[in-house]
């Protein structure tokens, strides 16, 4: 599996060449800037570059290049000293349902009512996409993550984000955790916005990785870790070539008779299901881990 680092180190697997951008929060009160990473534990404030917005840096025409021209000249502050934020701005955050095999198979074990319908969606042409949170609702590394104090069956969903810009391209990705009520979805389908959507049901980050390649994407790993009472209960992993659809046809769909003004991030669906025994408590850490990325790690509240 993917070792999660404590939470503010190894932005980024060792080797990699990806540029890691992010926004974040210095002890001064200022205002969230942009960053980038600059080895193992410093950032490179790239706001003092005039680098204004996150978005405004994706919508540019080779964002990796500016990256690389200003992040040697930018003020390099230590990781340890700032706070990273949810990389939206006013991004919406949507997500893909049923991408991975074990995800059918996870959704179709909560309800016989259900079962036909993961089945039929998994093979169609059409994939499942739903809305999942505005940006100002999304949770970053460090911040907790929500379950339902009506659920009972609650669980993390570790995802690739697929980040997207105003001109529709993607520009790169992130690590997403796609909280779940899987009782209440299971209950019936017309649940699933209750089951998917509410208050800390959505964390993204750490950083936006500039990596457009979907060759080299789909050769990470995805895994995850829940601690409980400083142990580990559950881990998981699997690869990102096990997502049977293309990114770029993902993406395209989100992208079909809608507009997004300000980007939007497209969750791609989870291969890392607990089993059915396994349900999130307060208290619980999720650590998620991708490579070329980092890693994402929230506590656990009820909402």
């Amino acid at each position: 599996m993917v070792s999660p680092p404590s939470l503010h180190h190894s932005p980024r697997t060792p080797g990699t060449a990806t540029s890691l951008v992010c926004r974040f929060l210095t002890a001064s009160g200022a205002p969230a800037k942009v960053g980038a990473a600059w080895g193992r534990d410093t950032i490179a404030d790239l706001s003092a570059a005039g680098i204004s917005s996150l978005t405004a840096l994706l919508d540019s025409a080779e964002p990796a290049k500016i990256v690389a021209a200003l992040a040697p000249l930018a003020p390099h502050l230590p990781l340890a000293d700032v706070t990273l934020l949810a990389p939206v701005e006013q991004q919406e955050v949507w997500a893909a349902g049923v991408t991975y095999l074990r995800s059918k198979t996870a959704r179709m074990e909560e309800s016989d009512f259900s079962a036909t319908a993961y089945d039929r969606v998994y093979d169609a042409d059409r994939p499942e996409i739903f809305f999942k949170s505005l940006a100002e609702k999304v949770v970053g590394t460090g911040d907790a993550v929500g379950i339902r104090g009506d659920a009972t069956w609650n669980v993390p969903e570790p995802e690739l984000a697929l980040v997207i810009n105003t001109r529709g391209a993607i520009v790169g990705c992130a690590i997403g955790n796609d909280m779940s009520s899987r009782d209440i979805e299971g209950e019936n389908l017309l649940y699933l916005p209750q089951a998917k959507t509410y208050d800390r049901s959505c964390a993204l980050g750490p950083w936006v990785a500039l990596e457009t390649d979907e060759a080299t994407i789909r050769r990470w790993s995805i895994g995850i870790e829940i601690i409980r009472g400083g142990s580990t209960i559950f881990a998981g992993e699997t690869r990102i070539d096990q997502i049977k659809r293309g990114l770029a046809d993902l993406a395209g769909w989100l992208l079909r008779s809608q507009r997004f003004p300000h980007g939007a991030v497209l969750l791609t669906g989870t291969g890392v299901v607990p089993d059915e025994s396994f349900t999130l408590r307060a208290g619980d850490v999720v650590r998620i881990a991708v490579d070329g990325i980092g890693v994402l790690e929230n506590p656990v509240v009820t909402v």
